[in-house]
């Protein structure tokens, strides 16, 4: 039976931080002269990385960007770039970004860090209470983007037995679930809504279906309130967000208590909070960008990646026990998806939020123009059947409240909006002309 030690969890700060360091200085004398971004980086910047003895020295070392990945990964022509640690052949597993704002980066695995992620996702269930006992569904098609896939790993590494539901539609994956008895769902917070909205059309008993948890990753959602309130509603189940990406790894996660932020994995990796603009470090428990450095990755590894993430980070003991650091309510939003209207600071989860408070919304959608020198946000609400129209100006009156600018609401017909199995893109901005 595979077996996962979370003894990690427990460590005092000391031996934390000890562990950290143990585990980063392996990591830079490993990599120097074999990672050729990283050398070059370092070389460029005039540090040794063989000089850091202490956490606080990994600020020597310079940021890292997507952007800098994705041109050392186009600059090589066809091969997957430089921060490749090891020979290809050394390499088993190859996944890449979702792509939705430009050309996806490939992240390759050896089999030491996909083992590596595995165990990142065996926090993520261990977090949720998930357990030999239980049976995960995933619904989720495979891909090359990363999504779920190393959630398999890690309900390999708990014990659990995992039922995947590609290949499927809507009905059919509540079906699966149904006959196999799950009673963990791993999916996108955007599906989880969508397959409940498919199982109150198609007359489909929810609660023939044993769940007692929902895990999400992929999109924010699950730690927005309203949000995650909808789908525990929904489902009559807890409702567990957790954070990640393609390039970093599955870095936090949420415990039982409720709420109280997620838990960064701190034995896998180190957080730095920075100010987006200046990039300096912000005073402890100030709102910042989320800087990482992940630790057991050596084949593709991302030291102090800006992630473009914001939190606050909390160090006040969780009752759960974990000595791990939290990020107070979760990822907050990303320092680039704030958008100015006039003048006023829009964040799509504070929308979201307000939007979600009303159940008899199904889905909606977003878009910021610029008409005639002037913003206009349009707001596209379609409702569940039945549900009464003039509910929209509701809505428009508490956007009006949070936004200090009324935005234009409408109503749209039933399916007018499109449905969403992975990542769910309801915000649009669109100035030109």
């Amino acid at each position: 039976m595979a077996f996962f030690n979370e003894a990690t969890e427990t460590l005092t700060r000391d031996k934390l931080e000890a562990l950290q360091l143990q585990k980063l200085r392996a990591m830079l004398a490993e990599l120097w002269q074999r990672n050729r971004f990283y050398t070059a980086k370092w070389t460029a910047a005039g540090v040794d990385p063989r000089d850091v003895g202490t956490l606080a020295d990994v600020a020597r070392l310079p940021f890292t960007t997507k952007s800098e990945l994705m041109e050392a990964q186009q600059a090589a022509n066809g091969s997957f770039g430089t921060n490749l640690t090891y020979p290809p052949e050394a390499y088993v597993r190859l996944h890449q970004t979702s792509g939705t704002t430009g050309v996806p980066l490939k992240v390759l695995d050896t089999a030491q860090s996909w083992d590596w992620f595995g165990r990142c996702w065996a926090h993520v269930f261990a977090g949720a209470g998930i357990g030999p006992a239980d049976r995960v569904f995933l619904a989720f098609s495979f891909g090359p983007f990363i999504g779920f896939w190393s959630a398999v790993e890690g309900a390999h590494k708990i014990g659990a037995t995992l039922i995947p539901g590609g290949g499927r539609d809507s009905l059919q994956r509540l079906e699966l679930m149904r006959d196999t008895g799950a009673t963990v769902l791993c999916c996108t917070p955007t599906y989880a809504l969508r397959l409940a909205e498919v199982g109150r059309e198609s007359g489909f008993d929810l609660t023939s279906i044993p769940l007692r948890a929902t895990i999400h990753a992929g999109e924010p959602g699950a730690n927005i309130p309203a949000t995650k309130q909808r789908i525990e509603s929904a489902w009559s189940a807890k409702c567990f967000d957790h954070a990640g990406a393609s390039e970093i790894g599955a870095h936090s996660f949420e415990c039982e208590h409720q709420p109280g932020g997620t838990h960064l994995i701190e034995s896998e990796f180190i957080a730095e909070v920075i100010d987006p603009a200046t990039g300096a470090p912000v005073a402890p428990g100030q709102r910042g960008e989320l800087v990482l450095t992940n630790l057991g990755r050596w084949g593709f590894p991302i030291l102090r990646y800006r992630t473009g993430d914001l939190v606050e980070v909390n160090h006040a003991p969780c009752a759960c026990g974990r000595g791990f650091l939290r990020f107070e309510g979760g990822i907050l939003g990303r320092a680039d998806d704030m958008v100015t209207v006039r003048g006023v600071n829009v964040y799509p989860s504070g929308v979201e939020n307000i939007i979600r408070k009303f159940t008899e919304v199904d889905e909606f959608r977003i878009h910021v123009r610029r008409e005639h020198s002037l913003d206009e946000m349009d707001v596209e609400i379609e409702l569940c059947e039945g549900a009464d129209a003039r509910i929209v100006h509701s809505i428009a009156e508490k956007l009006d409240s949070l936004l200090a600018f009324r935005p234009r609401v409408h109503h749209v017909g039933r399916n007018a909006l499109p449905r969403f199995d992975m990542k769910a893109r309801r915000f649009h901005v669109n100035r030109e002309g």
